[in-house]
């Protein structure tokens, strides 16, 4: 399984650690060309990679940790998304009129052609994110949510490979909307540092 982190700002960067810490090789990318990007690539740990966003988006599972507005730009690279998974992580307050009453996940996702699409690690503030996931005995929660009942299983182990706790909330207009801002309202999820302890 290849994995590629799409925005290299302060998400993008949190979550190359996460990979770095277990020493899981991660493509990352942005539209800047990939020397733009490999002097901080480099600083998180070798197995961080930059490469063009054409050659990162050959990966199997693609992050996306770009401004919610450019998730469409993304999107247009690829003429399909079947086979692929996509990992939202962005966050958007637009009001829901401007995504035809949807929440962002499912207004993003019918971009994304074909893509196995699912949300998470969209909750925890960027240095919450770039920490270790384990802490006395417990692993930080990350919560998923996605309209494909496949399409989390293999996230959530992903998930549990980087350190983390996935919890899935189920579909997107159900436990996700815990996590989605709605017409610039946060869901009661989002910011919240929840650890749970091994069984």
């Amino acid at each position: 399984m290849s994995y590629a982190i799409i925005g290299f700002g302060k998400i993008g960067q949190a979550l190359a650690h996460a990979f770095a810490r277990k020493n899981i090789e991660v493509t990352v990318a942005n539209r800047r060309p990939p020397e733009a990007l490999e002097p901080q690539a480099r600083a998180i740990g070798p197995t961080v990679v930059a490469r063009s966003l054409q050659k990162a988006l050959e990966a199997d599972t693609i992050m996306l940790a770009v401004p919610f507005e450019q998730h469409r730009e993304v999107a247009k690279i690829l003429p399909s998304w079947k086979d692929k998974t996509v990992i939202d992580a962005m966050n958007s307050q637009a009001p829901l009129v401007e995504m035809d009453g949807l929440l962002s996940s499912a207004f993003a996702a019918k971009a994304f052609t074909g893509a196995r699409f699912v949300k998470a690690f969209n909750h925890l503030i960027a240095t919450t994110l770039a920490t270790d996931p384990v802490v006395e005995g417990g692993h930080r929660v990350v919560f998923l949510s996605s309209d494909d009942e496949g399409a989390t299983a293999p996230v959530a182990t992903l998930a549990r490979e980087l350190g983390f706790a996935p919890i899935n909330l189920g579909k997107l207009n159900e436990g996700g909307t815990l996590v989605h801002a709605r017409v610039r309202v946060w869901g009661p999820l989002i910011f919240q540092d929840v650890f749970k302890k091994e069984p």
